[in-house]
């Protein structure tokens, strides 16, 4: 069984994640004068994401300049300054930042671990079924009981609507990972699933992130 708590524990000791930037095609490379390790950079923002995050370096290639931004927000580990002005090859990496775990995505790597994903067949959008949805939406999705070859889902894909049965252990309907109005990716999750005996667990760590994890500005 997987100890949760342990989880928690491995997370806090190594609460970030590290995420290499690179050159997106071949070309001259230049990276802005502010930019060291340490420096603060933010990503995308906006509510569609419209405005670009810190920018990182240019690339340059037949006269046009291509800019490289951040993806999200974090603190620059190493910038490979030694590339300013040189030709690189798409692929090679230009910097390397370090993203601090919010506490929602703490939340969410503890339960991806804990719970029993159910993951999209194929690229499609996804509904519950009627009765489901009903229920999902009244009292929310916690309050929904499932169980294997149990018919949970429509899946709609090229004007074509399948119904879909949810495979794996029978438990509490813990998460939901898509939204009705979005396609989503073959091996994305749909639902997790948390046996009866773990809600209790599961409950007490989501909330002790609640309480403890301390957000990094």
């Amino acid at each position: 069984m997987l100890d949760i708590s342990a989880l928690l524990e491995e997370i806090k000791a190594s609460p970030y994640e590290e995420t290499v930037v690179r050159a997106p095609h071949s070309g001259s490379a230049a990276f802005p004068e502010n930019l060291a390790s340490g420096t603060q950079v933010n990503g995308p923002s906006g509510d569609f994401r419209e405005r670009p995050g810190t920018l990182l370096a240019c690339i340059e290639r037949e006269r046009n300049l291509r800019a490289v931004t951040c993806p999200e927000r974090g603190e620059i580990v190493a910038v490979h300054r030694e590339l300013h002005g040189s030709f690189v090859e798409a692929g090679t990496e230009l910097v390397r930042l370090r993203h601090f775990l919010s506490r929602a995505e703490v939340e969410e790597r503890i339960l991806k671990k804990a719970l029993h994903l159910f993951l999209a067949p194929e690229r499609a959008r996804y509904y519950f079924t009627p009765a489901q949805d009903i229920k999902i939406k009244t009292a929310g999705p916690k309050s929904v009981s499932v169980r294997d070859g149990e018919e949970l889902f429509i899946m709609s894909r090229m004007k074509r609507e399948t119904p879909l049965r949810y495979s794996g252990p029978e438990g509490v309907l813990y998460a939901v990972y898509f939204s009705h109005a979005a396609d989503v990716d073959t091996g994305h999750p749909l639902i997790g699933v948390c046996p009866p005996g773990l809600v209790g667990q599961v409950e007490d760590v989501v909330a002790r992130v609640r309480t403890e994890w301390k957000e990094t500005s």
